[in-house]
């Protein structure tokens, strides 16, 4: 009980920590060479995918269909706000066209979803984002992304902890049943990677001085709204395919740090406010979910 009464005000208070040691929390970040979050990420997934059997991944049609709702709707959304705001136009475009967040299949996993639906949609959304990507944002930013810049960025992060996982289970079965065993800790370390991307956002959107108020607020709005709609569309997808939980984390749950990097690099920097802003709205999110699933255990 008292375990899962922490994770459900651990995010949140993870958030606020984040947010009022903001300025210390970029410090370490910059003092280790960014390489926090890319090593809390590595390690969770590592932790998340040795408990998982590669010979049971299967792509389904609920793949399929998350996959095309962000390839259309990242056109869609771009051109029904494009004549309102070129800026809030690209913000809500890549909230939606992010791959699915690696940390994804942990969260997923403390709700009960398969792993391995949820391992087989982080490679295949991740691997086909990065394909896609550079379309759009040559179309809609200033044309420089290319597809082995976003493959440079995810690879390490999700193909390398998985095959370290795989390699794990088949040829050092001891560690891969420890580590299984102590399956729990990719939920702490998610929660210093969750403190550190506060940290980070706060910093920026405190030093934002570019953009006008009315324009952040609209981008955070725009955010929340795309948030939601995810997750309840992904959820409804993914209950036609016996899995609402994956289908629902796998839609909502996006790569944010990835999200706020390419609308930094490529598209007008100002609409890195909506990922960054989708950070808060999709923890908010898991930390409701979690507080619900330990109602109900």
């Amino acid at each position: 009980m008292a375990s899962s009464t922490f994770r459900t005000i651990s995010m949140p208070l993870g958030m606020v920590v984040g947010a009022l040691f903001c300025r210390q929390i970029a410090w370490l970040d910059a003092a280790a060479q960014g390489m926090l979050t890319p090593v809390f990420i590595f390690t969770m997934l590592f932790i998340t995918f040795c408990r998982v059997d590669a010979r049971r991944i299967r792509f389904s049609w609920m793949h399929l269909w998350l996959l095309l709702f962000q390839v259309v709707a990242s056109v869609g959304v771009y051109y029904s706000l494009a004549h309102f705001d070129i800026v809030v136009a690209q913000g809500a475009m890549i909230c939606i066209l992010a791959p699915v967040a690696m940390a994804a299949v942990v969260i997923g996993g403390m709700l009960g979803a398969n792993l391995e639906t949820m391992a087989a949609y982080s490679l295949l959304c991740n691997i086909a984002i990065a394909l896609y990507a550079p379309l759009l944002l040559h179309a809609f930013g200033n044309g420089e992304c290319t597809m082995a810049q976003i493959l440079q960025k995810v690879s390490p992060l999700l193909i390398a902890p998985f095959v370290a996982g795989q390699f794990c289970r088949f040829c050092l079965r001891r560690v891969s049943d420890w580590v299984s065993a102590h399956g729990y800790l990719s939920f702490y370390i998610w929660l210093l990677s969750l403190i550190v991307i506060i940290g980070r956002t706060t910093c920026f959107l405190l030093d934002q001085t570019q953009a006008s108020l009315t324009t952040e607020i609209i981008l955070a709005l725009v955010a929340l709204i795309i948030c939601l709609v995810q997750f309840v569309l992904g959820r409804y997808i993914g209950r036609h395919y016996g899995d609402t939980v994956a289908g629902g984390q796998s839609l909502g749950q996006k790569n944010t740090v990835l999200a706020v990097w390419l609308s930094q690099a490529f598209l007008d920097p100002i609409s890195s406010v909506a990922p960054t802003a989708y950070i808060v709205w999709q923890n908010i999110v898991n930390s409701y979910q979690l507080w619900r699933a330990g109602r109900k255990s």
